[in-house]
């Protein structure tokens, strides 16, 4: 009885303050503290402020030589994105109190990196187009991809909803219809930040005929875009996987904590993984090697707009090929602008 007048007391009390109110229950990384924290956010918003201007300077420069990559752009905004993140997780650990503070900061957190999700999604679907083009092309798939894309954002939209509704709301029911979608939310991004592994397992293992080579886009060797791909899927599902394990684990008390909620874990698992897929897109110049010439949708191929098929001579169709039989496009170089080697079959005549 006495348990039950205290429990009731609180709840008077905790309405009496008003909203928003600070749940009850552990969260990834806890409540920042100025000297473990704030060290940690200083690191990492130096190291995406210095990617998000490599990004943008890459990208206005291929802007101003007609070289329109749109990823880079989105790139750049997802370390914005990381920055202001940072940044409200600095000003969360000098004002530890200011809970509007703290909602920023989770819906910060939550929201950058569906950006890299995306763009995952996009990279993989240009390789399916490209060795696969029957099914790569096709319209029911080119429908799916920009389903899944559409409900990425609903789904987003949902998570920042019911995350700030969570901090205005005492009423346990609401709660626990905040927290389904929150599962849900969490695991469609894990499925989503997953879906290259499967599409490059069937680029890799599905048969394609003879005649059929793979298309070239871009620069530099086929098997090397398909490592990079893995590379960034491997971190960015890695982190999804882990926020969407622990977000099943029973809710612990705010002071009994486990020890995924602990702040190593939490920047591993956010910001850690975040930038190592950042700087691989960096370092590993997407921005040449998995390039499409403008209007490739309309058209159905990666050989520029002004291409036509019934214009091209019978049997034209471009391959990537070395002279171990391996489907790549020659040296694996970048720098300069220079290209791998491209060759192109025409009536049984080969043109480099």
């Amino acid at each position: 009885m006495n348990d039950r007048l205290l429990t009731f007391y609180n709840l008077q009390q905790a309405e009496a303050s008003g909203p928003p109110w600070v749940p009850n229950t552990a969260s990834l990384g806890g409540i920042p503290t100025v000297p473990v924290d704030v060290p940690i956010d200083a690191v990492f918003l130096v190291l995406f402020i210095v990617a998000a201007a490599s990004h943008m300077t890459i990208f206005r420069r291929n802007m101003a030589r007609g070289h329109k990559f749109i990823p880079s752009g989105a790139t750049f905004g997802f370390c914005m994105a990381r920055i202001v993140a940072n940044v409200l997780r600095i000003v969360w650990a000098c004002r530890p109190h200011n809970v509007r503070v703290a909602i920023a900061s989770q819906i910060f957190v939550a929201a950058g990196v569906v950006i890299l999700f995306i763009l995952n999604l996009l990279y993989a679907q240009r390789m399916l187009r490209a060795a696969h083009p029957r099914v790569g092309w096709s319209r029911p798939l080119s429908y799916l991809f920009k389903a899944l894309y559409a409900l990425v954002i609903i789904s987003l939209a949902m998570l920042i909803t019911v995350t700030v509704q969570s901090f205005y709301t005492l009423n346990r029911n609401t709660r626990r219809i905040d927290r389904d979608v929150q599962l849900y939310g969490s695991t469609y991004f894990m499925t989503v930040s997953f879906l290259p592994f499967p599409i490059i397992a069937y680029i890799l293992l599905a048969p394609r005929p003879d005649t059929q080579r793979i298309q070239k886009f871009g620069k530099g060797r086929w098997r090397t875009k398909i490592m990079l791909l893995c590379a960034t899927t491997f971190f960015l599902c890695l982190g999804a996987a882990f926020r969407c394990g622990t977000s099943y684990k029973t809710p612990r008390p705010a002071s009994d904590p486990a020890w995924y909620h602990h702040k190593a874990c939490f920047y591993v698992f956010n910001f850690g993984v975040e930038i190592c897929a950042v700087y691989i897109y960096l370092f590993g110049r997407f921005d040449q090697r998995f390039y499409v010439p403008d209007g490739s949708s309309k058209v159905r191929h990666f050989r520029g707009q002004l291409a036509n098929e019934d214009s091209e001579p019978k049997g034209y169709e471009p391959q990537v090929r070395n002279g171990m039989g391996d489907e790549e496009s020659g040296p694996d170089t970048l720098s300069n602008g220079e290209t791998g080697t491209v060759e192109y079959s025409n009536e049984g005549k080969t043109t480099v």
